[in-house]
């Protein structure tokens, strides 16, 4: 089964696709999106569907896993990285993956063992589960894995969205 994580955002979407089997698990690809600065809004977003439809497609994706928004200061910001989760969501359905959403705790406490660790701490054991020889860059894709790993982990207890 090939799962995806997805860290949403306007100008940097990061993924991970996971195959997983049984307990195992290895990563497939893992990349940065990126939708050009002064490109209208609408246009950016078509651009983020295409090219995750196309993610999810090459990859035969069968389980997106996204993490839940968690903004406690700009609420203009929150919106806009809504309207990529949506767009995230809408390219999951579209090849009709099931979704599913984790906390930043849920996250953190599936890769180190720690519900607050840093993003460091995340990023250096990302790298050490998956025997990587370097942090994926930028942090988009290494939170992109994360997220899929805690899938990986959790997502015999958890109901799809």
């Amino acid at each position: 089964m090939h799962v995806v994580g997805i860290d949403p955002g306007i100008a940097r979407t990061g993924y991970g696709v996971l195959a997983l089997s049984g307990n195992s698990y290895r990563a497939l690809a893992y990349d940065c999106i990126f939708t050009p600065a002064g490109t209208p809004h609408t246009e950016r977003l078509r651009l983020l569907f295409h090219q995750l439809t196309d993610v999810f497609r090459t990859y035969q994706v069968q389980e997106a896993a996204v993490e839940q928004l968690f903004f406690n200061r700009n609420v203009s910001t929150a919106l806009v990285v809504g309207q990529a989760r949506g767009v995230a969501l809408l390219a999951a359905a579209e090849v009709g993956a099931t979704v599913f959403e984790y906390t930043p705790l849920q996250v953190k406490q599936a890769t180190t063992g720690q519900g607050r660790a840093s993003k460091k701490q995340v990023q250096f054991m990302v790298r050490a589960i998956l025997g990587l020889t370097e942090v994926p860059k930028p942090d988009d894709v290494a939170d992109a894995l994360a997220v899929a790993l805690c899938h990986c982990h959790n997502r015999r207890g958890v109901s799809p969205i």
